[in-house]
């Protein structure tokens, strides 16, 4: 007979979206702080990489929970995909200020500054979508939110191509141009993978609501 101490935790799949997604928010708050600031770069990144680990082991929680349940309150490829999905966001931020650590860049750009506005919106509208999953009624009410993610990635991907514009046709130092190229295009790959949350949000109302 099963016993108290014997019994697994009730897999909490809407919790863990949640939690992955305000570790996300924090993690966005410290790249803009790194933008609009640019002091205390190492600490930062040692704080993000503490965030992505974070991160990792909510994801794997999600993971071995799909594994054990029976009847997700989900179907398996949804969760797989938001999990996923949240993942990606927190390793791109992290690999954000990470490079700028790396290619020890003077200060950041404007380009860069917007970029990381944008990448905080995104996950915070991310973070207020996921607890509307726990009931129908809640589902009905993440259109106008997708539709907003769908609009910043939009902005992202026209900051990106500013961007890289600007590094080829103005004069530039070789390596700066490598550096930001490489920078620019990691921080629009979290709106994009925000815009791949809305989209998992977008099939889920049609599924449920």
């Amino acid at each position: 007979m099963e016993t108290l101490k014997t019994r697994k935790p009730k897999a909490d799949f809407f919790g863990g979206f949640e939690e992955a997604a305000l570790n996300n928010v924090e993690a966005a708050k410290l790249l803009d702080q790194v933008c609009r600031e640019f002091h205390d770069l190492d600490a930062i990144v040692a704080r993000l990489h503490e965030l992505e680990h974070k991160g990792d082991a909510i994801t794997h929680r999600m993971y071995e929970s799909l594994n054990s349940v029976f009847m997700p309150p989900l179907d398996r490829e949804d969760i797989i995909a938001i999990a996923t999905g949240l993942d990606d966001v927190m390793d791109h931020i992290d690999e954000s200020a990470d490079a700028m650590s790396m290619y020890n860049i003077v200060k950041p750009t404007s380009v860069a500054c917007s970029l990381a506005t944008i990448i905080v919106e995104c996950t915070q509208l991310v973070a207020q979508q996921l607890p509307r999953l726990r009931n129908r009624a809640g589902m009905r009410q993440v259109h106008e939110g997708v539709v907003e993610i769908h609009r910043l990635e939009n902005e992202g991907d026209a900051l990106l191509r500013q961007g890289i514009v600007d590094l080829f046709h103005r004069p530039h130092d070789p390596t700066e141009v490598i550096a930001w190229s490489r920078i620019y295009e990691t921080m629009e790959h979290v709106t994009d993978d925000c815009e791949e949350i809305a989209d998992v949000l977008r099939g889920l109302v049609i599924k449920h609501a």
